[in-house]
């Protein structure tokens, strides 16, 4: 996938971002992990998910 010049960061765009969190479950239960989701909410292409992360408080 092509990666498009990066957008200067726009004070008048302060809430573009939403971010979710999920617990995604596998093998019939057995195991499980995390995942962070972070999105434009103004365009479909940009977003980044991690399965990686640890709760955001405990990172402070």
């Amino acid at each position: 996938m092509p990666v498009g010049p990066p957008r200067p960061n726009s004070p008048d765009r302060p809430d573009s971002l939403q971010s979710r969190s999920y617990r995604i479950t596998v093998d019939d239960g057995r195991e499980s992990f995390f995942a962070l989701s972070i999105e434009d909410a103004d365009s479909e292409d940009a977003w980044l998910m991690s399965d990686t992360v640890v709760a955001l408080e405990g990172m402070r």
